[in-house]
This record gives structure tokens, sequence and C-alpha cells, in this order.
């Protein structure tokens, strides 16, 4: 937890006239309120002037942090008065007061601690502190902390202890294709609308690292929605019965306060995990589609081939051409080594593709079916070469693995289709048994049938290729 997590433009008030000490604490406790975190506005306001009453809570250079840890709130919250014109706080200060941070704090633990103390860290640079006094508007405001905060501690939370969650609490998932920009960068600013929005906000990323920040079972139960910006397939069965809104990871980045809106205002649709089919974005098209499968198979299949292939480009640095031009890579022991190891990884690049296509289309139930195909694409099995004892032919190559991952993704939604009527004493068999035998025996019938044209095409190519002339080449 971040302390700009607790901070929100509702209540952030700048160039405020108050007369005296009693005008500014009740605008504070007005602007808390509004976090929706304080069960009784009347006793939060009697336990900060008990507090105030044990000591000054004015920290020099016109600013004052009053602050209260009470059982009326239920998780930690920060509200922001900047003055017009600075007022004496107390009769004792040594100075007049013009930047008021008070702080809501449940009664457990000591987090109104950890608070002040990260707080006064940010306020010991003066040069941050007149830029607080400059900023225009509370939005801008807010930007400053959140970036002085971010460079002095980074993703660092400013307590050990857990943090209670109140008010709405919206959970959310992104993830583009390759896993990289998009899906971090909607992550952040979903994470920042929420803060400012006095929401408390959780982003499960699917990134190329893989998941982080996951959301549990218990999160998803207890919270008021999920919004899911994604161009690629999450999973989705656990959201079963929740409003969830589905968009594109480029929603996530530019429209991060309308999605949260959705779920706020009761907008969100409810979701209902159906067989094993993923869920679309409202009037996906379908080319829309078929490129967030082939992205899916692309971006688990990149690893490989980045892996393997290094490690085959190594191989041939270190090997001695001399020694036998026609087992270039293989000579030296060294060399053998990264060259059979660069192998062991680049043979699996199509049966992924395949396997992860089919995966995106159909869920876990296609991934083995998709595996298959794509094991059969890489070799070119086909019924000509059974029959002469062959399991391997000319391989397809890529486009065959592209049509295998495809194939096998449709054809275990078909088989879902046509099994849905089925008893439901008969639900934990189709997944374990009737999709993968009926998917694999299918795609091995499709495959052994035009693997023949695809090698041909896939030969095809290759020949254009090295009959090119030197400048085309």
């Amino acid at each position: 937890m971040k302390l700009i997590e607790l901070f929100s433009c509702d209540a952030t008030a700048l160039d405020v006239k108050a007369k005296d000490k009693d005008a500014v604490i009740n605008k504070l406790v007005d602007l808390q309120f509004t976090h929706g975190n304080i069960t009784d506005k009347e006793s939060y306001k009697k336990a900060i002037y008990a507090r105030e009453a044990e000591f000054s809570t004015y920290v020099g250079e016109g600013i004052a942090v009053p602050h209260a840890k009470t059982d009326v709130v239920t998780a930690p919250s920060l509200a922001v008065v900047r003055l017009a014109e600075p007022i004496q706080y107390n009769e004792d200060d040594d100075d007049k007061s013009s930047l008021f941070f008070m702080i809501a704090a449940p009664m457990n633990g000591n987090l109104h601690v950890d608070m002040l103390a990260r707080m006064m860290s940010l306020l010991a640079n003066e040069e941050f502190v007149a830029k607080l006094n400059a900023a225009k508007t509370p939005q801008e405001f807010l930007d400053l902390i959140a970036k002085e905060e971010e460079q002095n501690f980074g993703n660092e939370s400013f307590t050990e202890e857990e943090v209670p969650q109140a008010g709405y609490r919206i959970l959310c998932v992104t993830a583009c294709p390759t896993g990289i920009a998009h899906t971090y960068m909607a992550a952040e600013n979903l994470q920042k609308a929420g803060a400012a929005m006095g929401i408390p906000t959780k982003v499960e990323t699917n990134g190329s690292g893989g998941v982080k920040n996951a959301l549990t079972a218990e999160e998803i139960a207890k919270c008021d929605g999920i919004i899911i910006a994604a161009d690629k397939n999450v999973e989705m069965a656990r959201f079963d019965g929740k409003p969830v809104v589905i968009t594109r990871v480029a929603d996530g980045i530019h429209k991060p306060e309308e999605l949260i809106n959705k779920i706020v205002n009761g907008e969100a649709p409810i979701y209902h995990a159906t067989g094993g089919a993923p869920a679309a974005a409202p009037n996906e098209s379908a080319g829309s589609a078929i490129y967030k499968h082939l992205m899916n198979g692309v971006s688990h299949m990149l690893p490989f081939v980045v892996g393997g292939g290094i490690m085959i480009a190594l191989a041939f640095l270190l090997d001695d051409y001399s020694i036998d031009p026609s087992n270039f890579g293989m000579n030296t022991p060294l060399a053998a080594f990264f060259k059979t190891v660069g192998n062991a990884a680049f043979g699996f690049m199509l049966p992924i593709l395949a396997g992860f296509i089919a995966m995106s289309i159909a869920d876990r139930p296609g991934l083995a079916v998709g595996f298959a195909g794509g094991v059969l694409a890489m070799n070119g099995t086909s019924f000509t070469g059974l029959m002469n004892g062959d399991i391997t032919g000319v391989s397809g190559g890529f486009l065959a693995a592209l049509l295998a991952g495809f194939a096998a993704g449709y054809l275990v939604r078909f088989l879902e289709k046509i099994t849905e009527k089925m008893p439901k004493a008969m639900d934990g068999i189709r997944p374990m048994l009737i999709y993968p035998l009926g998917g694999i025996l299918l795609i091995g019938i499709l495959m052994c049938a035009i693997n023949p044209l695809m090698g041909a095409i896939n030969t095809g190519i290759s020949w254009v290729l090295n009959s090119m002339g030197g400048s085309s080449k």
C-alpha cells in the first residue's frame, strides 16, 4: 500500500478560506467523510480534538498534520486543505500554517504511525513543499505527491501491516499480447484512477513475466466488480456471478475513470462462465478475436524462439567451421552443447504456438489438442507416410502449426457444443475424456490429411527464398 492510494481529489481542497483552527478541522473532517470509511463523523471529530489536546500536530514550515486513531474508522485515509491565507493554528506555534494533512486510521495496529512517518519523510523536502503550495488543481497536487513518493520509495509499502479495505473495491486484470508495455500502462492508470477517486483498487497483470499481484478468491468474493482490460484471453471462470466489465487494454490506459464508474454505478453485467469458452469484449469483431487468439500463441512461443535461437547462434560462434563444414555447429563439445540445448528449445516452438492458440479459443480443454496438432504439423505426418511406415514427412512449418492451433480450438468448441446436453453426471468426464480423446482424434485426422499440402506450401516458400539473386536475397 502506497500513501498516494489513500488520497482522493474529492478529499483535497485548495485555496480554502478559514479564519481559525476549528474551521480548518471542520473542513478536513468533511473531506475525510467523502472516503466512505468513517461510520460516525462526530465521533471522529472528537477523536481529532482529543489528539490535539494531548500535543500540537503542527510540524513546522507552515504544515500541520492532525490525526486520529479510532474505531469509527474502517480503513486508513488522508485529506488535504491548503489555505488561501495562513492562520495561527495553535497559540504556541512558531509560525502560521497554510497546509494541512489529516490522517484517519483504524483502532487496530499502528497504521497512523507508519502513515505519519512516510508523510514526514516526504514533507522534509522544502522544494517538494513549495511545489505543493504552487499546485493549481487537486489532481496536480496529488500527482506531485505520487511522483515524490515514487522517486523516494518506489513500490515499497509504507507499512508491513495488513491494510483493511473500505468503500468500493474494484479488481482489475490487464493483459496485452506481448505482455510488456500496455499491460503495465493500463495497470498503473487504473490504480491511479482508483486512488484519485477514493476507491481502493487492485490490479492483476498478466505480463510476459507471468501473473503478478494475483487476485485471491477472497478478494473476488468481496469486491464490487471486476474490470478486464485485455487484448488476450485471461482466466475468467473465477469471476462467475460477479459484475464484470470486459474491454480492450487501450481503454484501461485511456478511460480508467469511465471503467471504474461502470462498476460503481452498477452498469456492469453479471458474468456467467460457460464451458471452456473465454469471455469476449462486447461487439468484438471476428478479426479482433482471431488476432487475440493468434497473439496468445505467439507471445507464449517467443521465449522458446529467443532462448533457443540465441543458443544456436552461440554454437555457430564457438564452433570451428574448418573441422567439418557439413557438421558446423556440432564440431566441438562446447558448440555441440549449445546447439543441442538450443535445438531442444526451438523444437517446442510449433507445438507451443498451436497449443496456446487452441487454449485461447477453448480454454484449458483446447491445450492438449493444440499441442498434438502442433507436433503433427512440425513432423509433417501424413496418411501416405504412415502407409509406408514413415511417421515423419515434409514439415508444414509455422503455417501448418497456425492452422493446427485454430482447428484444434474450434474442434474442442464443437465438442463442447454437441455434448452440452449430456446428463449432469457426465460433466466431470467431458473435459477429462471426451474433449481430449475426441479432439486429438479429429485433429490427427485433419492434420494427416492436409500436411502434404502444407508441406508443399512450406517447401515452395523456401524454394522461392533460396532461388533469389544476391541483392534480393
